[in-house]
């Protein structure tokens, strides 16, 4: 039977990470799912976990005046789900929904954070690694802006 951290060592976004530091990171994780439909997380509420994404679609909403909520991205597997819980305030800029059937392996973001204060080569390996996601987000969300525009007249 497949353990935690043998999952955590076959996912994309722990790559090369030391067997140390994936230890550290299975101390504070756990498999997870979600039926289609589930809502996650909600905005501005407290981000106090993160996902590795193994199967099935998370839906990342927010709520935009007078149209509700609206789908700004989908992340499969692989993905990884929530940064906010790295940066304070804490809090979720986007809700989550399950887009259909999905596991995960979650993390307890505090527990991660104290970890990473305790050992600095964790915490700038995950900081690198965050910030990549978010930057690769910002750059998904400017070209759909870009093409949103482009086809207005």
């Amino acid at each position: 039977m497949e353990t935690v951290r043998d999952m955590l060592s076959g996912q994309p976004f722990l790559s090369g990470m030391s067997s140390a530091q994936l230890d550290n990171l299975a101390r504070w994780s756990r498999m997870t799912s979600f039926p289609t439909g589930a809502r996650i997380f909600e905005e501005g509420q407290r981000a106090d976990r993160f996902w590795l994404v193994r199967e099935g679609r998370v839906d990342l909403q927010t709520q935009i005046p007078g149209r509700g909520g609206v789908v700004l991205d989908s992340l499969g597997r692989g993905a990884v789900l929530g940064w906010s819980w790295l940066f304070p305030p804490y809090r979720w800029h986007f809700s989550a929904s399950a887009g259909e059937v999905t596991s995960a392996i979650e993390f307890d973001a505090a527990a991660v954070r104290e970890q990473c204060q305790r050992e600095p080569a964790l915490g700038f390996q995950l900081a690198i690694r965050f910030t990549e996601v978010v930057v690769d987000r910002l750059q998904s969300t400017r070209l759909r802006l870009v093409d949103m525009y482009a086809r207005q007249p």
